[in-house]
Order: structure tokens, then sequence, then C-alpha cells
């Protein structure tokens, strides 16, 4: 017996709004990661002299959203997450209309649910950085160029050309997107699927190149130096394969052709034309098949999720086309709502009442050093190696100032003590972490070590086998991903932090 449409339709708003409280709302109050700390400190010193080592970071047009809402609202965790959350919510209601469009006119609530079973997707819903503003526009963009196709209005053309304007100026690495638009308007065109002539089409394409123009000489200038930035390895095929998340679309395809044998559906009336699938396959696999062949062919790594986001509603209009080969029309929206289903029950992370954000917990490690201080009674030394690679010699200096680029956490999370930079770079951080042994820390009851997880470890392990600390004790803590180590002399007495650590 089929569900009543009434029903199913009340059941798929309750499940969305839940589904939205829970992976997107709930996490917002949570600590900021250390990227996103970059957020708020281009935000509030968007001219900052820190900045010129690294101009690719605050080229995006992105900072000026939360800086403008910090303005009104001040700089919490909330407001600088918000316009992230607004613009997924975008994305995701386009990704719908799609969905609609492309493969069923019930489609839309399949495919919206698909992209909330994607970590990432969920993820860049509450992250303060450029990328939830990049899909947003992607998918406006092709939004408006499936209408300007379908209609041949210019209004829906200057709207795409304004959409695809803005892609490049949201984030350097976004390039590879332009591609889609050009195969699926080329396509429609050869198909003879669409009112729009090739002349209007290259003369869009003309003027949204040349309004590309001052983006692509930024990205010139910047790609000298791309070396310098570079934090992963160069890709290989088993990264491909984890990145470009074939598994959704094998699922979702797989799921659609047992149901139908299981249930023995009909074959459905209508599914997702040639120009439709090779639009939604090339937004799943374009951007990251372009990135991985950049990284391969320069050497200069840039195959990272955050790189390939734009890739996120492609994988969900994709699985749908495919699940669509088998899905008759009035089981779209009970097939929805399992997929709804599975979202709240693998996204949700119900193991606790609060969910974070990220694994990074600096809020709580900062709290924890300034606890430890305030509670010795003196100007205790902390030692900060950065978490930025650009964050060696000559950039990097032991008398960084501060506020500065290098060190965005501790402007957003300051710290209370003697705080003691130390550079990125780990055999560079123990060695100068070593001159501060000798120079001034062992005169000194305790210090404590902070940062990530791999810097404290390390620093810890070498300073540990010194001759000079020999004696002394090392408590550890650790807030998901950040670390904390005190280190204390034998006559010290125990600290606030000390006594939590043990």
């Amino acid at each position: 017996m089929k569900p009543q449409p009434k029903f199913v339709s009340a059941a798929l708003w309750l499940l969305l709004g839940a589904a939205i409280l829970r992976l997107w709302v709930m996490p917002l109050p949570s600590s900021l990661w250390v990227d996103e700390t970059v957020t708020a400190f281009v935000a509030g010193h968007p001219n900052d002299p820190s900045l010129i080592p690294v101009p690719q970071v605050p080229a995006s047009v992105y900072y000026a959203v939360p800086r403008a809402l910090a303005g009104v609202f001040g700089g919490s965790e909330i407001v600088y997450r918000l316009p992230s959350l607004l613009f997924m919510a975008l994305a995701l209601w386009l990704t719908g209309r799609i969905a609609a469009r492309l493969i069923h006119p019930e489609a839309r609530w399949f495919a919206v649910f698909l992209c909330l079973t994607l970590r990432w997707f969920n993820y860049y819903a509450d992250d303060a950085r450029p990328y939830a503003m990049g899909i947003a526009v992607a998918s406006a963009g092709v939004w408006f160029l499936i209408r300007w196709l379908d209609t041949a209005v210019w209004r829906e053309a200057a709207l795409f050309a304004l959409c695809a304007a803005l892609l490049w100026r949201v984030h350097l690495l976004y390039w590879p997107f332009y591609l889609v638009f050009a195969l699926y308007a080329a396509m429609r065109i050869l198909q003879r699927d669409t009112g729009v002539t090739w002349r209007s089409a290259c003369g869009v394409g003309v003027l949204v190149a040349l309004s590309l123009l001052p983006v692509a000489a930024d990205a010139l200038r910047i790609l000298r130096d791309a070396g310098e930035h570079v934090f992963i390895a160069v890709p290989g095929i088993r990264e491909l394969e984890h990145l470009v998340r074939w598994s959704v679309v094998a699922l979702a395809g797989g799921g659609a052709w047992m149901a139908a044998k299981w249930l023995k559906w009909s074959v459905p009336e209508s599914s997702a034309g040639r120009s439709a699938l090779l639009l939604c396959f090339a937004w799943w696999l374009g951007p990251a098949l372009c990135l991985f062949i950049y990284s391969r062919m320069t050497g200069n790594s840039v195959f990272v999720d955050r790189y390939i986001s734009l890739q996120l509603p492609g994988i969900a209009l994709a699985a749908t086309a495919i699940a669509g080969r088998r899905i008759p029309s009035a089981y779209w929206r009970p097939a929805a709502l399992l997929v709804a289903t599975i979202a709240l029950a693998l996204m949700g992370k119900w193991s606790t009442f609060w969910p974070r954000h990220d694994n990074s917990d600096w809020r709580a490690a900062a709290q924890a050093v300034n606890a430890e201080v305030a509670g010795a009674g003196e100007q205790t030394p902390v030692l900060v190696a950065s978490p930025f690679i650009e964050a060696n010699a000559p950039v990097w200096r032991p008398d960084y100032p501060l506020p500065g680029f290098l060190y965005a956490h501790l402007a957003y999370y300051p710290l209370r003590g003697e705080v003691y930079l130390l550079p990125f770079d780990r055999i560079e951080a123990n060695l100068e972490a070593g001159r501060l042994v000798k120079e001034s820390l062992l005169t000194r009851k305790r210090f404590l070590i902070y940062g990530g997880q791999g810097n404290v470890d390390d620093l810890r392990r070498w300073l540990a086998a010194r001759p000079e600390l020999a004696g002394w004790r090392a408590s550890d803590a650790r807030y998901g991903d950040v670390g904390l180590t005190m280190f204390r002399s034998p006559d010290a007495t125990e600290g606030v932090t000390a006594r939590a650590l043990q």
C-alpha cells in the first residue's frame, strides 16, 4: 500500500528540519579550527602586513561577508559560521531544483537528502571558510545556465555570467568548474536542444573570460611561489579513488536496482537524458580529475577535499541520475524518506548531545593554558609552534610580531603567560625550543607546549630526552587534535592543569 502524499510530504519536511538542526545548527557554537581562525584574522585585519607572504589567502571575495556580519553582530563562532550555513542552504535548494529539472520532477527530495549523507557537505555548512560560498555560486551558475539554455532569455544569460565571473573570485582553485559550464552548454547546442546559438554562447563566454582576466593575472603571479604553500604529497590512484567518492553513486544505483528487482517496479517512464548525465558526471568528476592531473603534472599538490568541494552537489546529482533509471515516479518520495533516515542516522554524531564542527578544540585548549598560567601565579612560558607551513625563515623569526597570520589562532583565542613562538618545521622548532631551554626555560619551574597534536608530541619527545631536563615531569592533555603538554621541574608544585591531566 502506497503512503498518502500528504503524509510523505510532511515527513520529508520534518526530517529535513531535523537534519538541518542536528547536522548544521547544533555544531555552530563549537570551537573554530585553525583555518577558521584565519577567517577571523583576515576579516579583522584585511590589510595586515603579515598577509603579504600568503597573497592567495585574502584574495577571496568571501571575507567581505563575515567581516560585514562581525562588524554588526560581533565576532563569535556562530556569527563567523552563519554565512556558510546560509550559502549551503541555498546550494541545497538549488540542487533540488536542478534534480527536478534534469532527472525527474519528483527527484528533488532524493537529491537533497543524498547531499545530507555526504560528510563534507554538512561540514562546509558550518565551516567559516570560502567553500560553502563557492558551492552556492557554482550551483547558481549551473541553474542559470540551464535556465538560459531552456529559454534563451538574456536575463538568465546575464545571471549566469555574473555567477561565472564571481566563482573564481571566491577561490583561486575553482577554475576547473568552468569546464563543466562549457561541456554542458556545448552538448545542449550540439544536440539542438536549445534556442541558444553558438554565436550567443561564445559571446557570453568571451564576456566571462574578460571579467576573469584580473583574477587570472593574480593566479599566475601567485603560481610562481606555489611550491612554498604545498602541504600534502602528490596524489596517486588511491587518493583519487578516495576523493571521487564513487561509493555514494554506486550505493544509490545498486540500492535502486535491488529495490526494483525485489518490489518488481516497472521501468520508469523517463530518466535523465544525455546532456543531463553529462552535466551530473562532469560536476561530480571534473573538479577532482582536473586538480589530480594538475597536481601530478606540476608536483604542486592541491588535491585536497576542500579544494574539490564544488563536486559535492554533483555527487548527489550523479547518484540521483543513476538511481532514477530504476525508480518509478510514485516511489521517489518514499525512497527519499529512506535516504533521509540514513542521513540522520549516519551523520548525526549521536554519541554526544552537542556535536562539534571540527575535531580541533582550540578554545578549550586555550582555556586550559590560561587556567594553568593563572593558577601558577607566575608568567609561565608557553611554547607555540605555528600550524602553517609558511612559518619558516625568512617569513618566520623568533620576534615575529603578534597579531599575525602565522599565529591566527592566538589572535582569536589569546593566551596568558609568556608566549614563545616556534616555526612550523619540526626540526627547526626543536632547535628553537632547545635554544629556549638553555637561555630561559631552566630558570622556571614549569613551561607549557601548545599547538597541533603532532607538533606538541614531537616537541615533548625531543625535550624529554634532553639531559638538561632530566627529572622534569611531563603531563599531557588532548583537545581533539590540539595538544597541550606541561613540563614541571622536580621541585614544582602541581598547577590547575597538571592536576587535571593526571
